[in-house]
């Protein structure tokens, strides 16, 4: 059974823990004197995060864990401040004498340590990752992120849904659409309100836009991290393009504040040209890189990722579903009766990657010209009602899941987990058998965000 999520709440006399699994839930209370629970990372590996990230927020102790080491807190930060609980008021952040933090690293003869981070030679947010090498052999690799820990889910709380909204449409540009649709389901779940199948249409088309520009990124930096740059000079010019289209539609190149409940005018003629244009350019680009043997030489049994362990580490999106997992929150029967086709490959590598990307390009297009309509549709909401609300979105990274308590209608816990949060646990699983040259390669294939994993 795949684990989602497993994240705690502070209730009046307890603690909660939820753990949420594909088609269960688990909810434990604790005392708040000695707040304990038993670990599942046993079971699941990525849990060892969750719980890991529930004690540095609420100081409740993992019973049985393997891994103890704070997550979110760094070197001079306080261990004993726990910034999700009621009690926490502060608004700085206290320093403290320097702790080194520990890295996981594989000792012998001829093994050294690299670091790389968490400032890098590029424009790219902070992250750290920690090699033991034998040669050029990357024999383990430790993920160590959270250097832009916002405070998002504190920042949250005693907000309406509405206050919240540009604040949790920003939290990961990647993926500002997929953060709306949570939003917007949790709204129509608080409002008792059903949703226009126009408007759901929109809504839905701006997601494969989303996920278009993401892709088309992506199907060019591979190539380029393998000494390719053709394709991403070419790529570029097509997720640029893409881009200024989600600008014309939304008002903004990452589209925030574009999923709201009045419908807006879509030029479909326009629509229809660009996207059989896109369609071209998409069906080139294939067929070119199709035919560059040793593009494919870097490219197979790279960073490979088997499919009992893409399940075992409970993995989403591409990375899942270039290992033969079917882990997609779009097989359900509103996409399903618009065109859509869960892509999937079985060798796990860069290659299956890259080419689960191009299909869901070829799919994201058939379906954003079935959602094709013209309609002014509205609707107008109620007040919102006091209660427990999850919503799923595949987003362009993959399954995003957000849960929101609200209590005399303002937020109470706000929660969400980005799919990178899940899946740069897996990564170092991906090393163990290529080269440190590859692990540009190997991380752009998977396309994880920072920003959505450091809350």
């Amino acid at each position: 059974m795949r684990l989602i999520a497993r994240y705690a709440k502070e209730k009046e006399n307890c603690f909660e823990v939820v753990t949420l699994y594909d088609g269960k839930c688990e909810r434990e209370q604790l005392s708040k004197e000695r707040p304990v629970i038993p670990s599942i990372a046993k079971e699941h590996p990525s849990a060892i995060w969750f719980e890991r990230k529930m004690h540095d927020d609420f100081g409740i102790k993992i019973e049985g864990a393997f891994d103890n080491r704070p997550l979110v807190v760094q070197e001079r930060g306080k261990r004993d401040l726990y910034p999700l609980r009621k009690s926490f008021t502060q608004k700085e952040v206290e320093y403290v004498p320097y702790t080194p933090y520990k890295y996981e690293a594989i000792e012998g003869d001829g093994v050294f340590q690299v670091a790389v981070g968490p400032v890098h030679a590029g424009i790219i947010e902070p992250g750290h990752f920690q090699f033991s090498q034998a040669g050029e052999e990357m024999l383990h690799l430790e993920v160590r992120h959270f250097y832009k820990y916002r405070g998002i889910e504190k920042m949250l709380e005693g907000k309406t849904l509405e206050e919240a909204k540009s604040i949790i449409e920003r939290i990961s540009g990647n993926e500002s659409i997929a953060y709306q649709i949570c939003w917007r389901d949790i709204l129509m779940q608080a409002t008792q309100t059903e949703l226009p199948m126009p408007l759901k249409k929109r809504h839905a088309l701006l997601l494969e836009l989303e996920r278009i520009i993401h892709h088309l990124t992506d199907i060019g930096f591979i190539p380029n991290d393998a000494g390719f740059g053709a394709a991403l000079a070419y790529a570029s010019k097509l997720a640029e393009d893409a881009r200024r289209k989600m600008q014309e539609l939304t008002g903004h190149r990452f589209g925030f504040g574009a999923i709201g409940l009045q419908n807006g005018f879509i030029d479909i003629a326009s629509m229809q040209e660009w996207l059989r244009k896109l369609e071209e350019s998409v069906h080139f680009f294939e067929a070119w890189i199709t035919d560059i043997p040793s593009l494919w030489d870097r490219l197979d049994t790279t960073g490979r990722i088997e499919f009992k362990k893409a399940l075992k580490y409970d993995t989403v999106g591409v990375v899942a579903r270039a290992s033969g997992a079917s882990v997609d929150r779009r097989l359900e029967k509103f996409y399903l009766d618009h065109g859509f086709v869960m892509a999937s490959e079985l060798s796990g590598d860069v290659a299956a990657r890259f080419k689960v990307r191009i299909a869901e390009v070829k799919n994201s297009i058939t379906m954003m010209r079935n959602f094709l309509e013209e309609d002014t549709s509205s609707t107008k909401i109620t007040c919102v009602q006091d209660g427990e609300y999850t919503a799923f979105v595949e987003s362009s990274l993959g399954e995003l899941f957000m849960s929101v308590d609200i209590k005399d209608g303002v937020i109470e816990r706000f929660y969400v987990r980005d799919p990178s949060f899940v899946n740069w646990q897996a990564l170092h699983l991906m090393m163990r058998s290529d080269i440190i040259a590859d692990f540009p390669l190997i991380n752009k294939s998977c396309d994880l965000s920072y920003a959505g994993n450091d809350l």
